[in-house]
């Protein structure tokens, strides 16, 4: 989920030869900006306050915003790669996203080992080995029994691998084979394609209830079925491809900032009456969960990727800082949370009164400890030893 320098060269209908070196591409702050507040929504999601008044509508279906950060990647990776998709050097784009996950994934397992006496406790001996060899090589996402092993949330991480392993090979087969679709009306047709593909395995499940649940599939309902269309990577792959499809729409819509102001507040809008007049409650909770809300998603994505008044509002110094950690708070929060209470901290440093929001405010803390001690030294050393680039040398005074 991190984000990586944004470079920015005119897109073309045809294929071209892009060299090496690009123009620096205008940033996109807002866009790190919305991820703070999907973050937290997903923090508060799986941990909710009392008293969360008129939050409580978005909060209680926070588990949407998975969703809209696979689609937030794909649009970023296409505005930050699709101009090299000829001479991309695959082992370094690999080598540079796994530099971004990896140190951080590292230090979640050191974190999660004391969930291990709860798996082994809980699962079939046979499950629990194969959870630990799977696990730390991002796989365990793969298996709908194992996705949820040693950290709830981690199973993302098996899609993001799947997606960066696939991404050099998909934008190099659009820039060669495909650069017919590269006019906004056919990726408009290809990217409501896409979402309509995305949410067919949900709807068909809602529609003919293939395991004979004799009540709604909820949050909590768990089988086989379900579990591989919520924790799996081959569900999330449309929603992967309609966000790359919107990297590569958004260059061929010259909007205006006042007209990006209506795209993002249309955006805003919509979400908000969805949440907020009851029609969140007439959506089945696997359709919601399999990209019903994508295309409300990128016309917010599309109107944040500029500026605007809205944009700018996101783009606020505090919001920006705490977007660059999302990717270590998401990763760490969920465990972070059960370890601050099994330990009984609020407890021994009497802050009973002052929680949730005294491990609210830890895990924030760790989280921007965790990207400038581990994630941001650990990706530079990853790339300094691994990164076929020229290593830059000292010239003696």
């Amino acid at each position: 989920m991190g984000i990586a320098t944004l470079e920015q060269q005119p897109e073309h209908a045809t294929p071209a030869i892009v060299g090496p070196r690009t123009a620096r591409k205008p940033a996109l702050p807002a866009l790190t900006g919305i991820r703070t507040v999907l973050a937290l929504g997903i923090v508060l999601f799986h941990f909710t306050p009392p008293h969360l008044g008129l939050l409580y509508p978005i909060i209680d279906n926070s588990y949407v915003f998975v969703g809209c950060f696979f689609l937030i990647s794909g649009f970023i990776l296409t505005y930050n790669y699709f101009d090299r998709a000829i001479t991309l050097n695959k082992r370094d784009f690999w080598v540079a996203r796994l530099s971004r996950l990896y140190p951080v994934y590292l230090l979640v397992l050191i974190v999660s080992t004391r969930m291990l006496q709860d798996e082994w406790a809980s699962r079939s001996h046979a499950d629990f080995w194969r959870g630990i060899i799977l696990t730390p090589l991002l796989l365990q996402g793969w298996s709908p029994a194992l996705a949820t092993f040693g950290n709830t949330v981690a199973w993302t991480l098996s899609c993001e691998v799947m997606f960066y392993a696939a991404f050099p090979f998909l934008i190099y087969l659009w820039a060669t084979r495909m650069h017919w679709l590269n006019t906004p009306g056919r990726l408009i047709a290809l990217f409501m394609a896409l979402w309509a593909l995305g949410m067919l395995p949900h709807i068909l499940y809602a529609a003919f209830n293939p395991e004979h649940l004799a009540a709604p599939v909820d949050r909590y309902t768990s089988t086989s079925f379900l579990r591989f269309l919520k924790y799996t990577p081959p569900p999330y792959v449309c929603t992967f491809l309609a966000g790359v499809t919107l990297g590569k729409l958004h260059p061929l819509l010259t909007f205006t900032p006042r007209q990006r102001l209506v795209v993002a507040a249309s955006a805003f809008t919509l979400l908000g009456l969805f949440f907020y007049t009851g029609a969140v409650k007439h959506v089945p909770y696997l359709i919601l969960h399999g990209g019903f809300l994508v295309p409300l998603f990128s016309l917010l994505i599309l109107g944040l990727a500029g500026p605007n008044p809205i944009a700018a509002v996101f783009s606020i110094r505090p919001l920006v800082l705490l977007g660059e950690a999302t990717f270590a708070l998401y990763l760490l929060h969920f465990n972070t949370f059960i370890l601050i209470h099994t330990y009984h901290l609020p407890e021994r440093l009497h802050l009973t009164a002052l929680e949730p929001w005294f491990s609210y405010l830890a895990i924030i803390a760790l989280a921007f400890a965790t990207l400038h001690f581990v994630e941001n030294p650990g990706r530079k050393a990853i790339l300094r030893r691994f990164s076929s680039r020229p290593k830059p040398t000292t010239t003696p005074a």
